[in-house]
This record gives C-alpha cells, structure tokens and sequence, in this order.
C-alpha cells in the first residue's frame, strides 16, 4: 500500500463520518446547540470543511473551492471571505447557518479536489517542508494527516451533538 492510498482512506473515513452527520436534519437542527457556548453541526461541519478546503488548497497551490466555486457566495454568511472558523465565538457559531444540500455540496467539492490532489503526490513529495515554525518542520504529509485529525474530531463532535439534538426530541 502506498502513502496516498492511506490518506486517500482516511479522507474517506472523514467523508464517510460527514453525511450521517448532517443528513436527514433541518436548518434548525443543523444549527442546534446543546447550549449558547456549543458548536453546532452546522458549524462544525463548514469549519472542517473550510479547514480541508484551505490547507489542501494552499499545498497544492490552487485557489481554495470556496472561492473558485461559487460556495462562499452560496453560503452568504456574515464573515470575512478567507474565515475558516478557526477562533470563533458564539456569535460567530451562530452566524453560521445552511441546509443539508450546501453542507454537503461544499463538502463534496472539497473531498473531490482533496482526493484528486492526495492521488497526484509521489512518496517523495509527501516529504516536502511547508511550515517551517514547528519543530520538527511540518511537511505535506504531516499537513494532510493533521488535516484528517482535526477532521475526525470535528465530525465526531457534530455526531454527538446530532445525538443529544435525537435524544432531546424522543417522546419520555
């Protein structure tokens, strides 16, 4: 098995943890939070998404889907352009509202373009440096299973809150 066939697997564990996620629910369920400090599944699943889309992007050197696709303008949320999520607030959490059909539109644009990139690399340049502030310097590799990391543990955060949003909405 070669490098890219692992990743390729674990940005497939992702997308596979994604849809029972965010499938089947409302805008209002998709923006339920536990409590007013909560992320919601909304917000948890553009964040990982914006977060794949914008390091994938910058290693390959191409402009990010959000932008090139028309998503940020599809999503038409009340930030800046290039916000990815990371250090929001509640009120920030908030803002981000979307339906089933954009979630996974935007998610699926960036899974396709991130497979297509992680199929493309050779093992030599899973080794190459792209942050050099870390020691031992992040290469692309490193990159892409963080990417997974933070990936899976924002997609297991959005299917709990899916289930307390179930279980709060069963008859006692």
């Amino acid at each position: 098995m070669k490098s890219a066939d692992i990743l390729t697997d674990g940005f497939e564990r992702v997308r596979d943890a994604v849809h029972p996620a965010v499938n089947g629910l409302s805008v209002d369920e998709l923006v339920f939070r536990p409590d007013p400090e909560s992320n919601s599944i909304a917000w948890l699943v553009w964040h990982l998404t914006r977060i794949q889309d914008d390091h994938v992007a910058e290693l390959a050197g191409s402009e990010q889907v959000w932008l090139a696709g028309g998503w940020a303008e599809r999503f038409a949320l009340a930030l800046p352009h290039t916000d990815t999520g990371y250090g929001h607030g509640p009120a920030d959490v908030e803002s981000v509202r979307a339906d089933a059909t954009l979630l996974l539109g935007y998610f699926e644009d960036v899974h396709d373009k991130t497979l297509a990139y992680v199929r493309s690399l050779t093992e030599g340049e899973l080794d190459r440096i792209v942050d050099r502030r870390w020691d031992p310097h992040v290469t692309v590799g490193v990159r892409l299973v963080s990417v997974i990391a933070d990936d899976l543990q924002h997609v297991g955060q959005a299917a709990y809150v899916r289930g307390i949003l179930q279980r709060r909405d069963q008859p006692d």
